[in-house]
């Protein structure tokens, strides 16, 4: 079944926050008009022009949620191409498994509890449960994936997670141990209905388990190329307490992570037992000052920072006669490469693991993407790692590009060129840190 309803306009502006509905809400920094960042381009639209949608970002005053102004349709964001897929990064899965792994030794799950995971793209996590004998449902809108995980052995519903379905397996007897849902509470545009739709699949003792990129993060670390069409929302600590309180859920449990440059794990029940995590990173953001809008006000100027310092490079090695190409076709790089202006006389190709993006161009700029056969094959001076929050992975993967004397370069949190990686495995996966680790 298709999950593309039809006569819904492609792109909406927001009448009030996304979380409580107030129309209290103040832009702090505007992109422009963006192509999709998953946009990728075949051969033979390359001559054609990308549609580009508005990119703007506001704080709720009301409740501290920081969103994108804008909602382009789900169905145009995930198409039936959607190319990404989860399982081309070692470190996710690694990730991935150490956080199933946790959940059933802290749970006891076993072959009569049921995981779900909203989102579940190719099956990187559920693989996980499945092999620790727990029964799995995946739910994703992306065909391609889905059909991945199925091959797998995972079963998965093709729909996008809504209210209304989750009403309808709830109706059927659904009921989950443990639901994940890992960076996408912020693709949503229903974003109390997505809540809703957890607590009705929820076991009474279960708990949600949910992965965000953290705002204090993006925004300490000039992060801005993480705001694209498919996140709607930047979520702090405050914020997340409000949306899950509204539905009769509470935010029992935070972990900071590394992961994705700066995340939280979220742990969320039917009943209100805050642990002292909680209570501590609240008191750390309103110290900072992240629920009014001033925190917001200089986000421009780093962000612009960041885009003249990666053009002065790319200029200055350019002017040197050196050639640089980049690495991940990922949907923060075509942000990135659109807003510092780069394109095909900058870049020679962007190279990707994932074979589903191999052949395809990116979006805006159409700069082609290629296997990753092909650094050595060129001897590209340069890498720009534009999935910058995997580059010691991509770094130790390229150890024989630097040691033919290669060198990489990252835009955040400010461009730099890196020294080579250290001989450690690329798979390591992010250990949690308490508010106080990561402050």
């Amino acid at each position: 079944m298709s999950p593309s309803p039809q006569n819904r306009p492609r792109v909406e502006a927001i009448d009030g926050c996304r979380s409580c509905g107030s129309t209290d809400l103040h832009t702090f920094l505007d992109l422009g008009l963006m192509p999709l960042s998953d946009g990728l381009k075949n051969a033979d639209e390359i001559d054609q022009e990308d549609e580009r949608f508005p990119l703007e970002v506001a704080f709720c005053a009301a409740c501290t949620l920081v969103q994108i102004r804008h909602t382009v349709a789900p169905e145009v964001l995930f198409a039936d191409d959607y190319p990404y897929y989860s399982s081309f990064s070692d470190a996710l899965i690694a990730h991935s498994k150490k956080n199933v792994d946790a959940r059933i030794d802290e749970l006891r799950l076993g072959p009569d509890d049921l995981a779900i995971e909203l989102a579940s793209n190719d099956g990187y996590l559920l693989q996980h449960y499945v092999a620790r004998g727990v029964n799995v449902q995946g739910i994703d809108p992306a065909k391609g994936p889905v059909e991945a995980a199925r091959q797998k052995g995972i079963p998965t519903h093709h729909e996008f997670f809504t209210e209304a379905f989750a009403e309808q397996l709830a109706a059927d007897g659904v009921r989950a141990s443990v639901i994940h849902g890992n960076n996408v509470l912020a693709h949503v545009a229903d974003t109390n209905g997505f809540v809703r739709g957890i607590k009705a699949l929820l076991a009474p003792d279960g708990v949600a388990v949910i992965e965000v990129p953290y705002l204090r993060d993006l925004i300490e670390h000039a992060e801005f190329d993480t705001i694209y069409h498919e996140h709607l929302c930047y979520f702090s600590a405050h914020a997340l307490v409000e949306l899950f309180q509204r539905s009769g859920l509470h935010l029992n449990r935070v972990e900071r992570l590394s992961i994705h440059g700066g995340s939280l794990r979220l742990f969320v029940g039917h009943e209100d037992d805050a642990e002292r995590s909680i209570t501590e990173l609240l008191a750390e953001e309103k110290a900072l000052g992240m629920t009014g809008l001033d925190y917001y006000r200089s986000f421009t100027d780093k962000v612009e920072a960041v885009r003249d310092g990666l053009r002065a490079i790319v200029a200055s090695l350019r002017g040197e006669g050196k050639r640089i190409a980049g690495y991940g076709a990922a949907a923060k790089g075509a942000i990135m490469l659109e807003y510092a202006g780069l394109g095909t006389g900058d870049l020679a190709w962007v190279a990707d693991r994932n074979v589903h993006k191999q052949g395809r161009h990116m979006p805006g700029n159409h700069i082609p993407i290629v296997s990753p056969d092909r650094i050595l094959q060129d001897r590209p001076d340069y890498l720009l790692i534009l999935p910058w929050n995997f580059k010691d992975e991509i770094m130790s993967q390229q150890a024989e590009f630097a040691a033919g004397g290669g060198q990489f370069i990252v835009p955040v949190p400010k461009p730099e060129i890196l020294a080579p990686a250290p001989a450690a495995s690329p798979a390591a996966a992010p250990e949690p840190r308490t508010t106080k680790e990561a402050s």
